[in-house]
């Protein structure tokens, strides 16, 4: 007698429907809540659409000064910890990444 291996086995098939009736049952919210609390969310003062005029507002940023035990990558520019060193050329360090 030939086996069908991509039959769903009964125990399996009972275990599914066992958790999706559980789900079924379950208190959890309504899809369609779910959306309208989303869009009254969106509507909410402070977002900001596409294309829209930020030349009035300021950006500030506060630049920490590199440590005396960092340096900065010749080729990825990112500061590092003196123990990423690789190579150092020209005046110029290397990470390790960037030589790997």
């Amino acid at each position: 007698m030939a086996a069908d291996y991509d039959e769903v086995k009964p125990d399996v098939a009972e275990s599914r429907n066992a958790s999706l009736e559980a789900l079924k049952e379950a208190n959890s919210p309504d899809a369609r809540s779910v959306v309208l609390e989303l869009d009254e969310a969106d509507t909410v003062d402070g977002v900001e659409l596409p294309g829209a005029d930020l030349s009035g507002e300021e950006l500030i940023i506060h630049v920490i000064p590199q440590a005396h035990d960092e340096f900065t990558c010749a080729s990825c520019f990112l500061v590092r910890h003196r123990t990423q060193i690789a190579r150092e050329k020209n005046g110029h360090a290397y990470c390790i990444d960037c030589e790997s």
